[in-house]
């Protein structure tokens, strides 16, 4: 039950950050070229549907479907609403990314045996993500 409880908060602060970064963006808009607004696009599209399906599926392990469509969504729309920002060449590569890893997602967490060594090694990667996102944009 605690790790319930601990992966519930882990995803709120997961969107709390790429709430965050898409307000920043969004202020910066403007100065970022379309090659940086894809991948921004591609990464925060990607590493929402991976958290997302990933944590959702250890938290409900026998909802497998729901779980992938709940986690599709919500890569689709982050990866949208990202690319959005910039053009529709854009939009459409955050949209597509965001499904594949929405419907990768839940399949790797459903074969993991270690789920606090990913999860850790996870949450490192898309803070890497997310620093190199917003060096990124302070040096275009």
């Amino acid at each position: 039950m605690v790790g319930d409880i601990n992966m519930i908060y882990l995803l709120y602060i997961n969107f709390v950050v790429i709430i965050a970064l898409y307000f920043y963006i969004f202020r910066c808009r403007k100065f970022i070229g379309f090659q940086l607004g894809m991948n921004i696009a591609i990464v925060a599209g990607g590493m929402m549907a991976l958290i997302s399906g990933v944590l959702l599926i250890f938290q409900y392990p026998f909802h497998f479907t729901v779980i992938t469509i709940i986690s599709t969504l919500i890569g689709i729309v982050i990866g949208g609403l990202f690319g959005a920002l910039f053009d529709y060449q854009t939009f459409l590569t955050g949209f597509s990314n965001g499904l594949m890893l929405g419907l990768m997602s839940p399949m790797i967490g459903s074969i993991l045996t270690d789920q606090f060594l990913f999860i850790v090694a996870l949450e490192g990667l898309i803070g890497a993500a997310i620093s190199l996102i917003i060096v990124s944009i302070i040096r275009s």
